[in-house]
This record gives C-alpha cells, sequence and structure tokens, in this order.
C-alpha cells in the first residue's frame, strides 16, 4: 500500500539494490538499511538517533546534517533514501473517484482539492493511490450496481516540505526516491508481517507515536477508516510524571517496565487513549455493520505488557503486538541482532517506508 508522492518517486524506473528509509519522529529518527537478495529482502542495519529539534520546524541545512548522520549510523554506502513523514506535514484522506487513470486523479485534487479534502490547501503537491479492491461476494455485487467508484487515498503536501527535503537529501549527498505520510508505514508492513490475516479479517492498527496515536482499521484487505488521536507516548509519560512526582526520564523507564505500583496511576492516563480508540471502532462497526476482531499495536509504548492489557480492558478485544521483522532476512550486526526483537515495534514505520521504495 505504497504512497510515495510522484515527484520523489524515481523507483519504478530502476530497482535499487539497497535503501535507506527513515522515519522522521517527532522526538526520535528512526532508520533502517534494506538490502535487495533476488526475490528476499534483507535488513542489514537499524538506528535510533535523537530528532534535531523535535517542536520547531528545521532548516533544509540542519535537517541535511541529521540524515548525513543518519547514514552514517547505519553505516550505508548507498545514497538513496526513502522518508515518512510525520502527520503535521502530509495530509491523508480516503476518498472516492471515478475510474480515471491515476494523472487525472491527481489534476482533480489539484484543482478541486477543496471539494474533495473539506480543505483549502494552497502551495501544496498531491498525489492519489487506489485501494485495490476486495473480491466481492454476490450479494455485495447486486447491491453496488453500476460502475462502481474507486476507494482512493488522497495524500497532500506542502510544495515547500518537498522543496526543503530535497535540499536537505542533497547537502547530505543523498538522493532523494520516495517520500509517503508515515500513517501509510504500518499497513505497507503490516500485509507483508501477516498477510494472510491483513487478507481476511477486520482488525485495527494501532501505532502509538510521541506526539500522535495512528488508528487504521483495515477490512480484508482494505482500508477502511483512519483515525488520528492526539494522544501519544509522550502524554502518557508526562502524565504519568505528573501524578507521581517524578522525572520525565524516571516516568518512561516505568512506563515500559511493569512496576505495579503505578498501575493506577498510568490507567489514569491510559483510560482516555482507549476512550478514543474504542470510539473508531465504534464508529466502523455501526457504518459497516461488522465487528473489529482484533486489534495489532506498534510503537515504543506497545513494549509496556501494562499499557496492553489497560488497553484490552478498555477495548475489550485482545490487544497484541506484531512483529514488524519477520518476513525480512535479518544480517544485523552482534548486539543489532540482540536487540531486535526489543526495538522491532519502533521500526515499523521505517520497515513501511523502505516498502515504499522497493
Amino acid at each position: 500500500m505504497a504512497l510515495p508522492l510522484p515527484f520523489l518517486n524515481s523507483i519504478s524506473r530502476k530497482k535499487r539494490a539497497q535503501m535507506i528509509a527513515v522515519d522522521l519522529g517527532s522526538r526520535t529518527t528512526k532508520a533502517v538499511l534494506f538490502e535487495r537478495r533476488g526475490e528476499i529482502l534483507a535488513l542489514t542495519r537499524y538506528a535510533l538517533l535523537d530528532a534535531p529539534i523535535f517542536d520547531k520546524k528545521i532548516s533544509p541545512e540542519l535537517l541535511g546534517d541529521h540524515l548525513k548522520s543518519v547514514a552514517e549510523a547505519l553505516g550505508s554506502t548507498t545514497k538513496f533514501i526513502s522518508v515518512a513523514v510525520g502527520l503535521e506535514d502530509a495530509m491523508v484522506r480516503q476518498i472516492e473517484l471515478p475510474q480515471i487513470p491515476l494523472d487525472e486523479m491527481r489534476q482533480i485534487l489539484k484543482v478541486n482539492h477543496k471539494n474533495y479534502l473539506q480543505q483549502d490547501l494552497p502551495n501544496h503537491v498531491f498525489d492519489c493511490y487506489i485501494i485495490p479492491p476486495r473480491t466481492l461476494s454476490p450479494n455485495e455485487k447486486s447491491a453496488a450496481g453500476g460502475a462502481p467508484k474507486l476507494k482512493v487515498l488522497a495524500a497532500a503536501a506542502k510544495q515547500q516540505l518537498v522543496a526543503d527535503f530535497l535540499r536537505a537529501t542533497q547537502l547530505a549527498g543523498l538522493s532523494a526516491e520516495c517520500m509517503l505520510p508515515g500513517l501509510i508505514g504500518p499497513i505497507n508492513t503490516f500485509e507483508q508481517a501477516l498477510p494472510e490475516v491483513f487478507a481476511k479479517e477486520t482488525l485495527a492498527l494501532v501505532d502509538i507515536g510521541f506526539k500522535h496515536t495512528v488508528v487504521c482499521i483495515l477490512d480484508r484487505g482494505e482500508l477502511a477508516l483512519t483515525r488520528v488521536v492526539n494522544i501519544g507516548g509522550d502524554k502518557l509519560t508526562a502524565g504519568l510524571a505528573e501524578s507521581m512526582g517524578i522525572s520525565y526520564a524516571e516516568a518512561e523507564g516505568i512506563k515500559v517496565g511493569m512496576a505495579p505500583e503505578v498501575e493506577s496511576a498510568l490507567q489514569m492516563q491510559v483510560i482516555p487513549l482507549g476512550r478514543e480508540i474504542r470510539a473508531s471502532l465504534d464508529f466502523f462497526e455501526h457504518q459497516q455493520d461488522r465487528p473489529v476482531q482484533q486489534v495489532y499495536m506498534s510503537g515504543a509504548s506497545a513494549r509496556s505488557e501494562m499499557i496492553l492489557q489497560m488497553l484490552h480492558s478498555e477495548l475489550l478485544l485482545e490487544c497484541k503486538t506484531w512483529n514488524p521483522t519477520g518476513f525480512l532476512q535479518l544480517a544485523l550486526p552482534g548486539q543489532q541482532a540482540v536487540e531486535i526483537d526489543h526495538i522491532g515495534s519502533q521500526l515499523t514505520v521505517a520497515i513501511g517506508a523502505a516498502l515504499a521504495a522497493f
């Protein structure tokens, strides 16, 4: 389900042997180095670096220095890079369009984005991704009638953002190959990691980021709903620190660990997140008359068994983590090979950005 913005997407012309993929998070940049080995994709290195400035606009020069540091941390010799940008930088909406060529869809959005995206977006660039329709049952076909419209993911990003990113990659000595909204990353990865579940079940993918949590409901291989909740790991940690009178760093360590004495304080922070996720599930179930069967969690906070248990209690559904690297050949150096099971859930978006490039 890769959705690269077209002016950065040169992949269709030439397959790359290696690719750097970067998830530009609000606080931590997550990066992976992929290598193509015949039909197999190998993860050869990953890196987690502090974002240079996570509450201000980053200049192309500063971002260029940061991307150069990322490439060095990966020990990479390739120049090709794919990047997932944050929720503040790229808008994604699901819309319906007639069965027309992709170029015409982009043009429609360019001249009529206010109607389709409910926002006036001057100085933006637009792209579309046609969601592959699932196979309809005979009853569904007869109910649909006529020529069905296509379900399309529409993305918009500021022209200046794209120009700044291109400039930054040039300053870093890299070649920009692909750019996609971070929201798409977990979907790309999940489709490869658990193809049977992706194709056959109705489920929620929940990615807990630093500032936001993204909820995507997948219905038998089709993206049915996306929602961004303004509660992330930062809010959980800050609330826990305040309620317990401890430092942010102490609260972060306790949150991921399983100290029972913090359970009630942590629960007060997790309950609002659980209610927001539940509201998203209820909306889908009411609209589609189909139950969501399972919830799959990713992100740093998903490493906490206690948080998963609390969300399970709130949602009345099993909340489980999943392995975003399970379909990859792991060719990691010493310590990284040991730590990948612990770190993996944080790399979900970056892996999805790599898949968009491959």
